[in-house]
């Protein structure tokens, strides 16, 4: 029997000797890598963590002290050593575990995370209150190098430091360099100036040298100096030693020693402490320390040749048709710019990065930055192109809104992910953009129904003279031919695709498709419908959508957004504007929920965005009418 089947939660990790706890790293990673080789999922970030997890459980006594980690794609070590190995095999599945922790899963996930750089925030107001509260638990951030670019985990950084909070900040950090002999020489003292024992004599010794009359003060200030200067030579920490973070480290992150000494000892230290951790992404399989940004976030793959089981067939993702078309387009125009937020490869610009390396920047984890950045180049003539997930764009509203269209900037919005995302979650699902960009000034809304499309509205967008946004769904488009000259689509032109004087479908993006899909069906009962494909939320093609609502006094609405203020909510105050009262309308979209893991097809089915949810609720329409 494994040792992992007989660990229920980090009390039986507590039995292990050290053997046995080496034994159960190499078991757990295993576990890992099996599940994620089915499922998909994160892999590299998570088996870089394995020892540093079990070290966490091991040394401090959660639930009871706080562990939050930032962003949580790093926690499948952590969700197996407390309670859900059994349901480990459904991890990112529809009513499975999820990829990120959650609280609502389990006490030991203290916070909901899945966006880089909260960690911090969240364990400092843990803090606080457990001093408002006098508890004497322990709150530890865990944090990688990466999230470490964005601007709010040093805002959090910052102010845990001024307020001499008692809390540890572990730096996973799976970048940096160091040299083994520096590495090793740093480590060994900082885990020795932090043991109980020399801390206990240099508190005595700093009492004792407060007493010597007229010099004990002169010498105390020297002799901090000589150990502040011993750390900056031999570590990385001077930049947290003067944010007042006593600094530990590095310490390397695969020694299950050497971590649950340094904890050990932090566990008696007070104030802000940052743990630096040395930690390779992919540890203990090769195809992920070779390739860990293929194998960050992974699909099904082969186990035994690390390589992914592709579905025979697919269709060029729209991703892919995007990064072609900018490549296309910036060859054309020397003005173009890409800016993307630490995913280059998530949003299709490695291939503009090769092709133009000084025309492409990358400002990591940084999304606000990204923005006034882009701001700024179209301030001086420039076409920038900021390529970020929807969800993640959510970040940088006040940058959208301030730094852009208040100034009408020629700033290309490409909204990759937009809609239902699959087993990513609640904090992936792009499904708030059109609402959140369709209120704001000067501020252009599209949407294509397939790749072709995408490719011509990039084009429109960098015609463009102001502020635009174009958002498209993860995965593979239709596989429709690409036109091989590139068109501009007239600011606000919607298409008619279907004629039919029963009921009026309009359609915007990922959605037209299986509303064509619903009209067909429809008329196999006798029920004629017209489409619409909008492609644009803003401006409305008000013409024609009033023309054909007018025709057959019945409109549904379809959208992969939440309902509150998206598309329909645009179809209902353009019916209201020109007092078309007698219309009657249904909207189809996301409800005020949030929406759960589950692939792409469950949820559209379960949210009714499907060809045949369409149908259906367009034929109650028709029929129910006609009944009454």
């Amino acid at each position: 029997m494994r040792l992992l089947d007989n660990i229920n939660s980090p009390q039986d990790l507590k039995k292990l000797n050290l053997p046995e706890l080496k034994e159960l790293a190499r078991e757990i990673r295993e576990e890992i890598i099996t599940t994620v080789s089915r499922r998909g999922g994160h892999l590299a970030p998570n088996l870089g963590v394995v020892e540093l997890t079990i070290a966490l459980h091991y040394v401090f006594d959660t639930p009871n002290d706080k562990l939050i980690w930032d962003v949580g794609h790093q926690s499948y070590a952590h969700k197996l050593l407390t309670g859900r190995k059994n349901a480990f095999h459904t991890l990112r599945q529809w009513g499975g575990i999820g990829g990120f922790p959650r609280r609502e899963e389990s006490p030991y996930d203290t916070f909901n995370t899945g966006h880089s750089g909260t960690s911090i925030s969240a364990a400092l107001g843990m803090a606080i209150a457990r001093d408002f509260r006098k508890d004497n638990h322990k709150v530890i951030a865990v944090i990688g190098d990466g999230s470490m670019t964005s601007g709010m985990a040093f805002e959090a950084l910052n102010q845990a430091g001024d307020l001499d909070k008692d809390l540890i900040v572990v730096l996973n950090d799976n970048e940096m360099s160091i040299s083994s002999n520096v590495g090793a020489l740093s480590s060994f003292l900082s885990r020795k100036l932090t043991g109980r024992i020399f801390t206990n004599f240099r508190r005595d010794m700093e009492n004792l040298l407060r007493s010597v009359p007229a010099i004990g003060e002169d010498i105390l200030k020297l002799a901090k100096r000589v150990e502040d200067s011993l750390k900056s030579f031999f570590t990385p920490g001077m930049l947290f030693e003067a944010l007042k973070f006593q600094y530990v480290g590095p310490i390397q992150g695969h020694r299950l020693d050497r971590l649950i000494e340094a904890f050990k000892n932090a566990k008696y230290l007070e104030g802000p402490i940052l743990m630096h951790v040395l930690t390779t992404k992919g540890k203990g399989y090769r195809p992920a320390e070779i390739d860990p940004t293929t194998f960050h976030g992974t699909g099904p793959f082969e186990i035994t040749t690390g390589k992914l089981k592709y579905t025979p067939d697919t269709h060029k993702s729209y991703t892919e048709v995007f990064g072609d078309t900018i490549i296309e387009l910036a060859r054309q125009n020397d003005k173009i710019i890409a800016v993307t937020a630490a995913m280059p490869e998530g949003t299709g610009l490695t291939g503009f990065r090769e092709t133009f390396p000084h025309r492409f920047f990358d400002v990591g984890i940084a999304e606000q930055h990204a923005v006034t950045l882009a701001a700024g180049m179209a301030t001086q003539g420039f076409k920038p192109v900021v390529a970020i997930y929807s969800t993640f764009l959510q970040r940088a509203y006040d940058q959208i809104l301030h730094d852009v269209c208040l100034q009408r900037l020629p700033v290309v919005f490409a909204l990759d992910r937009a809609g239902i995302v699959g087993e990513d979650g609640p904090t992936h699902h792009g499904l708030f953009d059109l609402s959140y960009m369709r209120h704001l000034p000067h501020m252009v809304i599209m949407a294509p129904k397939d790749e072709n499309e995408l490719a011509h509205m990039l084009k429109t967008a960098i015609d463009y003279s102001g502020p635009i946004s174009l958002r498209y769904p993860k995965g593979p488009g239709y596989g429709v031919d690409l036109d091989p000259q590139l068109k501009t689509i007239p600011i606000g032109q919607g298409e008619l695709l279907r004629k039919g004087e029963d009921i009026l479908i309009l359609a915007i993006g990922s959605t037209v498709y299986p509303a064509l899909e619903a009209a067909d069906g429809l008329s196999n009962s006798n029920i004629k419908a017209s489409v619409i494909n909008a492609r644009f939320v803003k401006p409305l093609d008000e013409l024609l959508i009033t023309e054909w609502a007018e025709k057959t006094k019945r409109v549904l609405t379809v959208e992969e957004n939440a309902k509150l203020g998206g598309f329909g909510s645009a179809i209902l105050e353009l019916l209201e504007e020109r007092h078309l009262h007698e219309i009657e309308i249904k909207r189809l979209g996301i409800p005020d929920v949030i929406v759960e893991q589950g692939s792409q097809k469950i949820l559209r089915e379960r949210y009714g965005l499907d060809a045949q949810s369409i149908y259906k609720a367009a034929r109650e329409m028709v029929l129910g009418s006609e009944e009454s």
